[in-house]
């Protein structure tokens, strides 16, 4: 039985169709991940904010959407939106639900990365006279960042799996190329297999790609050439100077 299930379908003529699936879902990752990071920060810094409106709003955000299903936000804003007069294509559509509900994830990730940061140091930057905007993107953003990577590489690759939800909107993704190739040949054991492998190819690199950073980051090391250029110039500079220093140390009687 299973022997007849597998080997039906002529995959190089859907070749061209899961390569437009796979495009749309990297672009549904893409433009998400973005989106909820800015989401994120953004309700992050309301609910640390003295502005007590601005906590009350970011709260009810995170808490609101953290407990619906992502499926639901989906339906809501294609097909609910579209009874009041808003109709919003399905790119448009999937692209705000991913932004709203990864956003209230990462908005904790971030609050507790910004918290997790020493407070006095906070106060030392104060006492040399940093300004508040100066003590964020200096000292907290570094190192919030450092302690956020973890959860914001879970939840990109959470992202992209979840983009599959699309699928009952028709968003092209490559859930639904599956879906289409499955009806066209009868062959639905094969086809929902090959996606899953597709989907293990995509994620599998990524997350290992971002574990890699995420272990650099933790030891100090520079991501960039740019940076690593500085470094090692740096390293040059402080190490003329310990040999300048020496020599003149030896010769003082």
């Amino acid at each position: 039985m299973l022997q007849t299930s597998f080997f039906k379908v002529p995959w190089p003529d859907f070749f061209s169709d899961l390569l437009a699936g796979l495009w749309t879902t990297l672009q549904y990752t893409l433009v998400g991940f973005i989106g909820a990071v800015v989401v994120g920060m953004l309700a992050a810094l309301m609910r640390r904010s003295r502005i007590v409106p601005f906590r009350f709003i970011a709260a009810v955000y995170t808490e609101f959407f953290k407990n619906i299903p992502l499926l639901v936000i989906v339906f809501v804003i294609y097909f609910g939106l579209a009874t009041s007069g808003l109709k919003l294509d399905a790119f448009a559509s999937g692209t705000i639900a991913l932004v709203l509900f990864y956003g209230a994830y990462l908005s904790e990730i971030f609050r507790a990365a910004m918290n997790g940061v020493d407070r006095g140091q906070t106060e030392g930057a104060q006492a040399l006279g940093m300004k508040g905007t100066a003590i964020f993107f200096h000292i907290i953003a570094p190192q919030a960042i450092r302690l956020a990577l973890p959860g914001m590489n879970a939840y990109l690759v959470d992202l992209l799996k979840g983009t599959s939800i699309l699928v009952t909107i028709a968003a092209g993704e490559l859930m639904a190329k599956g879906q289409v190739i499955a009806a066209k040949t009868f062959a639905p054991l094969e086809v929902y297999i090959v996606i899953a492998l597709i989907y293990f190819a995509l994620c599998y690199p990524v997350s290992q790609l971002l574990l890699w950073i995420e272990r650099k980051v933790h030891r100090g090391d520079p991501l960039f050439p740019g940076r690593k250029r500085r470094l090692r110039k740096i390293r040059r500079e402080l190490a003329d100077t310990y040999n300048v220093t020496t020599a003149v140390l030896r010769r003082v009687p």
